[in-house]
């Protein structure tokens, strides 16, 4: 479906590799199209990094031609947040996210071009701590400290291959871009809860500020990204008239709207992204669980010159 975006520590890392490359007798990567998809390293970890329903489930598949090199982007999202009670208004809220990026390059020496494909890897995992003050009994205040870590991996063993044939070298370098980065920032939230017993509705407006920059890596590969986004949530669940487990079984309408103000704008040929969702709620508070309840959610997710589907899964405690 959709992408990221990205900072200074990508440009260092397509030097790298473009100066490496271009020094192995004769074989070079096209720079403009080695910058276009190094400028993606750390926008697989910028978007990841901040709570979003729609970057929590991104597929994008090659749109790059055979003269230009292509892309295939792949990323998933897991997490969520609560405050801990009314009389403990303290909020947290965590996230993992693992995300790959294909980057296929154009090799040429002389007049022949080749595509070299590549794989980029990228894991985090973002923590907020807040508090909620109470603006009224259904409106509050929520300010978040986030931290988060990631690192992004190269495996560029094809690619190595490919080029120790035409230039008769190996190339281990190719093999051993890692970039580790952290990030402090925050969040401020306006959470707006209207519950009746006939439905629920839920709204949630949140910009979002963090930053992230390298550390232990090469010094080529050092730099910085911002993530920055506002993003409109909101949420409408009622009885469907039938009862499941002692309870009413709800349908849940949601919307969501996000824009992306970082580096990771139009990254990927978006700076917005909207999903609108339809989906059931099936409530087990009734029995001895964990589990109280556990939602299904199918989203369509559209922006520019993207569109998609996806499948949500949650739960509540």
């Amino acid at each position: 479906m959709a992408g990221p975006a990205s900072g200074p520590a990508c440009a260092l890392i397509a030097c790298l590799f473009a100066g490496s490359v271009q020094a192995q007798e004769g074989l070079r990567l096209t720079q403009d199209d080695l910058q276009k998809r190094a400028n993606g390293v750390l926008a697989l970890m910028s978007l990841s990094i901040v709570p979003d329903i729609t970057t929590s489930s991104l597929n994008i598949g090659s749109g790059g031609g055979s003269t230009s090199g292509s892309n295939e982007f792949f990323m998933t999202q897991l997490g969520g947040g609560d405050t801990i009670s009314d009389s403990v208004p303290i909020y947290l809220e965590g996230v993992l996210a693992a995300s790959r990026y294909d980057p296929t390059f154009v090799a040429t020496q002389g007049a022949e071009r080749r595509t070299i494909p590549t794989k980029w890897n990228s894991v985090s995992a973002t923590g907020g701590i807040g508090w909620d003050f109470k603006l009224t009994d259904e409106l509050k205040l929520r300010p978040i400290f986030n931290v988060a870590l990631g690192n992004v991996t190269s495996d560029l063993r094809a690619a190595s291959w490919y080029v120790g044939q035409v230039t008769g070298r190996d190339i281990h370098f190719l093999d051993r871009g890692s970039l580790n980065a952290y990030g402090l920032g925050g969040s401020i939230m306006l959470d707006y809860e209207h519950y009746r017993p006939g439905y629920e509705v839920d709204v949630e407006l949140r910009y979002s500020d963090i930053r992230l920059k390298s550390f232990d890596s090469s010094a080529a590969v050092q730099g910085n990204a911002t993530a920055q986004s506002a993003n409109l949530w909101a949420r409408y669940r009622a009885p469907t008239g039938i009862t499941m487990l002692d309870r009413p079984l709800r349908y849940v309408l949601e919307l969501t709207h996000s824009e992306f103000i970082g580096d990771q704008k139009g990254i990927l040929g978006f700076d917005r992204l909207t999903s609108v969702g339809a989906g059931l709620e099936l409530d087990s508070s009734a029995y001895d669980m964990i589990i109280t309840r556990t939602r299904v959610v199918g989203r369509y997710v559209f922006g520019n010159n993207v569109r998609g589907f996806s499948v949500g899964l949650a739960v509540s405690f």
